[in-house]
């Protein structure tokens, strides 16, 4: 069976500023199963998470500050109150420029991750394209996982790793368990250049379906920015991947 389709709320962030709740029941109207939140724009996390189980919309995960120091009770109790045990969190591109920077970055996710487990918690990276561009004749997240926990999870974007250099179907199988989320958008893998609705870019969307399949528990659309009304792309993303049978939705 397909891993259940999610968006993250990112996508509709201008939308939920205008109207949260309105722009969440169009969401569950259109078939999504559940959500991933990044922020709350124009209410509580409280409400929301009300909201959220009123429309049966399941909430796989959260991005978050790392869970240490003076943002670690935010996450932890943010989490509660969502009632989620997956954490989602990354780092700027001057995170990662040398060998040595990609170690002390590595150390900090590894800190996040035993924090997150003491507490019930799963910890993933979510990458931009600057994990997967070369340095030094070999991929950044290369570098990465020689440096990484066994326990440091990731919520693989498909869209960057292409953008960044590499192959996301070749990644997600290498990565395989440790890449429970995957954030599905599509277009030109050009960096800045707007998105479009998943299907009708560059990624090869069956490939990576069928790299996850048995790992992906979640296939979350996210489109930073999008060249046509993001909420008719969003649905647009939703048909293509549940009528694909690439993920199963609330309404096939």
């Amino acid at each position: 069976m397909p891993a259940p389709i999610g968006i993250q709320l990112y996508t509709v962030r201008d939308q939920l500023a205008k109207g949260f709740e309105p722009t969440i029941r169009q969401i569950a109207a259109m078939g999504y199963v559940g959500v991933e939140t990044a922020g709350f724009p124009g209410t509580t996390a409280e409400a929301a998470a009300k909201l959220f189980k009123s429309l049966g919309l399941q909430v796989s995960s959260a991005h978050t500050g790392l869970p240490l120091g003076d943002d670690k009770n935010k996450v932890l109790d943010l989490a509660k109150t969502l009632g989620i045990t997956r954490i989602v969190s990354g780092k700027g591109p001057d995170d990662f420029k040398t060998p040595e920077l990609i170690k002390k970055t590595c150390a900090l996710f590894n800190q996040a991750a035993q924090a997150a487990k003491e507490n019930g918690l799963t910890f993933s990276i979510h990458n931009h394209w600057w994990e997967f561009q070369s340095l030094n004749g070999k991929p950044v997240y290369q570098y990465m996982l020689e440096q990484l926990d066994p326990g440091v999870l990731f919520e693989l974007d498909v869209y960057w790793i292409q953008t960044g250099g590499c192959n996301p179907a070749s990644v997600i199988k290498e990565i395989g368990k440790r890449a429970p989320l995957l954030h599905i958008k599509d277009g030109p893998c050009v960096q800045g250049q707007p998105m479009t609705a998943v299907g009708d870019g560059k990624v090869d969307l069956p490939a990576v379906a069928k790299a996850g399949a048995g790992t992906a528990e979640w296939m979350i659309v996210e489109l930073d920015a999008c060249a046509t009304d993001m909420l008719a792309a969003v649905k647009r993303s939703y048909d293509y991947l549940v009528g694909k049978g690439l993920a199963r939705g609330n309404k096939n």
